[in-house]
């Protein structure tokens, strides 16, 4: 029971002290998801050529807790990863064209060579530290926010408030 308290208050902690993000320009080292929960922010390193994605968060031996990896396809398609060669678990967050999650994918395993689907009609990949979503509340549908997404298209555009 006092674990959930103290994961409660760091939750949110992290709601409350968004808010100010909201009011930031958008910048291609952040992206901002808002849902339910409330929204974060996360600092990413966007990977938006195939060597760039293929390449990944392969070998890298740890990653600050609110960073991650922004996988952009120049369409909506279907998508896969899998772990091999990649040392720590992770969530992956799959998001269509407008930048809303259709699916998230949680604590994959370092290492692995299972295919892990994204579905189809996927454009964005947010990959964070596993466990990460569940701690924060991500869910399906919620929206990110990042100047990679189509702003004409994207549901939450860096313009909105």
């Amino acid at each position: 029971m006092r674990l959930a308290v103290v994961i409660a208050a760091f939750a949110a902690s992290l709601v409350f002290v968004s808010g100010g993000w909201a009011q930031a320009s958008c910048s291609a080292e952040r992206l901002e998801m808002r849902g339910d929960f409330g929204s974060v922010r996360f600092r990413v390193v966007v990977a938006d050529t195939p060597q760039e994605r293929a390449q990944g968060l392969m070998h890298v031996p740890e990653m600050p807790r609110m960073s991650g990896m922004l996988f952009v396809y120049e369409r909506p398609q279907a998508v896969s990863f899998w772990m091999e060669n990649t040392l720590i678990p992770l969530d992956m967050i799959f998001a269509d064209e407008t930048g809303v999650v259709r699916r998230i994918h949680e604590n994959a395993i370092p290492l692995d060579r299972t295919p892990i689907p994204g579905g189809e009609g996927i454009q964005y990949v947010l990959e964070i530290n596993g466990g990460m979503a569940a701690l924060l509340g991500l869910g399906v549908g919620d929206e990110m926010r990042h100047p990679a997404i189509a702003q004409n298209l994207a549901a939450w555009p860096c313009a909105a408030e």
